[in-house]
């Protein structure tokens, strides 16, 4: 198995990006991109204009596509460095790597996420006590657990830009239990929030259900959170 990988680097948040082009071979025809850029970063790799490949800097930790830390854009589509199979791209001979793009990088694949995580301290995602889990919210309960809120949505997402009101889906799926599950007096707050920083702004393009790397069903979260926050909410308010 042998692939080119075009890689966009940048030194820092000052410096301009540039991109280096490195010939990957392997053996093990189940190579991960991950797995690929560990091995270049042990060392010993030359670019194709003959250059030194110095270690690129970049996130990531299980290495099982459950913690979300790994997600680039390859050929222009974000995805998780660890669930990107090399072997895809052999026949291309090539493939493009870079970093999240709606996020500030700090180097080379390495971006600024945390704006993803004071959402959710803006939204007031906890709860003060243990929350049960009725049998007839299972299912929602459970995918918006399985969110990795690696970012991939808010990639796609055509409504979303960083630090404005429209927070998208990785905030919704994270809210989408607390707004079933609460009694109505708890969770007033939060859908207000809700209302505010995610069904006014969302085009509903569900450009995030299709790009999500944990194949959640963000549809199905969208439609039970925007009746509980937002219809039930209103019937409330109606009869008083």
């Amino acid at each position: 198995m042998r692939v080119r990988l075009d890689i966009k680097r940048q030194r820092d948040a000052q410096s301009a990006p540039y991109l280096q082009s490195i010939l990957y071979e392997s053996g093990d025809e189940n190579v991960t991109l991950a797995s690929a850029l560990g091995d270049i970063d042990a060392g010993g790799f030359k670019d194709t204009d003959g250059r030194e490949v110095e270690p690129i800097i970049r996130e990531q930790s299980c290495l099982q596509k459950k913690c979300g830390a790994c997600a680039v854009v390859v050929d222009g589509r974000p995805a998780l460095a660890c669930g990107t199979r090399l072997r895809d791209f052999e026949r291309k001979g090539y493939v493009n790597v870079g970093p999240l793009r709606k996020f500030p990088v700090i180097a080379d694949l390495l971006v600024d996420r945390s704006v993803i995580f004071s959402q959710l301290t803006q939204l007031g995602i906890w709860a003060e006590n243990a929350l049960p889990c009725p049998e007839n919210t299972d299912d929602i309960a459970y995918e918006a657990s399985r969110c990795l809120q690696c970012g991939c949505c808010l990639e796609v997402c055509p409504n979303f830009c960083p630090g404005e009101k429209f927070f998208g889906m990785s905030a919704a799926a994270a809210a989408s239990r607390l707004l079933e599950q609460l009694p109505p007096s708890e969770r007033r707050e939060l859908e207000k929030a809700y209302s505010r920083h995610f069904y006014s702004g969302c085009g509903k393009s569900l450009a995030c259900r299709d790009i999500c790397p944990a194949g959640i069903d963000t549809e199905s979260l969208m439609v039970n959170s925007n009746a509980a926050a937002v219809w039930k909410f209103l019937g409330r308010r109606k009869h008083g």
